[in-house]
């Protein structure tokens, strides 16, 4: 925790597709800003390094700070790794609320931003961890599985619209083909599944932890191994309540003095993770006792159906990561009360 504060050099990196724009900022002149913009690419790199060295900087002084931007800065990511260089990776909002008030938007500013905000946290920073290259295959087969989710849904969409124009113009054919192309879908999902459970059985710790996540009732394959990968295998999220916040389901409460508003989540999220969470509690208040009882029971004293369900939510999150650390898998010892 301690690692970046004897760092004399606080480097920010906005990162887009095909470009990085650099702010270095020193620990001794806080606001004086220089500035490099180069490609996303290991020749943009080298040229980060060659300017750095030419200011008589040395990696080793340096804390590196990037926002969280999904595949764009993998190969950053990748290379500085390989040069044995610690640095961090922070959610933008973060970064936001830590600058107040602030005008005007640009890759520059937001470079000078992220700068300023790793030399005024830097006692708090993490060093990133970068996810093995399992994680980031079974990652990548996620992301190509959303996709075909994605048009396999559209297909659906498309197909009722023909199946409308059918009955009135005769033509069958096209209907028939968007269903070949949702089966194709199909197969290609399975695939995919399949895929995906060779690559978790390729490693001890991660199939023990996926076999004890899908041990709770109403987390199944995606959500189990979407768990894995945002939480790194569970070392990143000290427990499921950090977790929780993390993808927008924790709830927060809103008082002030006298005044008590409702209690709330974050819309600030990983949406992906949050939605599948949301399916999974609806599956299981069918297929969990306890949990179906709980639901019943909450929206007996009025509770609305989105408060109970995200309250679900969280108890799946904490099950998982409760079975994850004490490393036996879910049992459900509930017992409903017969009158």
């Amino acid at each position: 925790m301690d690692q970046f504060t004897k760092k004399k050099y606080f480097i920010g990196i906005d990162i887009s597709k095909d470009h990085l724009d650099v702010a270095l900022l020193k620990a001794e002149e806080l606001d004086v800003f220089k500035d490099k913009q180069v490609e996303n690419n290991f020749k943009g790199f080298a040229i980060i390094q060659n300017w750095l060295s030419k200011q008589k900087v040395k990696l080793e002084d340096c804390l590196f700070c990037m926002e969280h931007t999904g595949t764009y800065g993998l190969l950053l990511f990748a290379w500085l790794g390989q040069l044995g260089v610690n640095y961090c990776v922070e959610p933008g909002i973060k970064i936001k609320r830590s600058s107040g008030i602030t005008r005007g938007k640009n890759d520059k500013v937001d470079a000078r931003r992220i700068a300023d905000y790793a030399a005024t946290n830097r006692a708090k920073l993490k060093p990133f961890q970068m996810p093995s290259n399992l994680l980031l295959q079974i990652k990548q087969f996620l992301t190509y599985r959303d996709q075909q989710t994605k048009i396999k849904v559209s297909l659906k969409n498309s197909l009722t619209s023909h199946d409308q124009y059918q009955r009135v113009s005769g033509v069958k054919s096209i209907s028939d083909e968007i269903q070949n192309q949702i089966a194709e879908c199909d197969q290609r999902i399975d695939r995919i599944d399949a895929q995906i459970i060779e690559l978790i059985k390729t490693d001890e710790t991660l199939k023990q932890n996926f076999d004890l996540a899908t041990s709770v009732k109403g987390v199944g394959l995606v959500i189990a191994t979407f768990m894995l990968v945002t939480t790194n295998n569970f070392t990143s999220f000290e427990n499921g309540r950090k977790y929780a916040s993390y993808t927008g389901i924790a709830p927060f409460e809103n008082t002030s003095g006298k005044y008590r508003g409702k209690t709330r989540i974050s819309h600030l999220a990983n949406k992906r993770i949050k939605t599948l969470l949301t399916n999974g509690a609806n599956s299981a208040i069918q297929w969990d006792p306890e949990l179906r009882a709980y639901y019943i029971r909450k929206l007996g004293e009025g509770k609305e159906h989105k408060l109970v369900i995200n309250s679900i939510r969280c108890k799946m999150v904490n099950r998982v990561f409760a079975v994850v650390k004490r490393e036996t898998p879910y049992v459900n010892t509930y017992q409903q009360k017969i009158a």
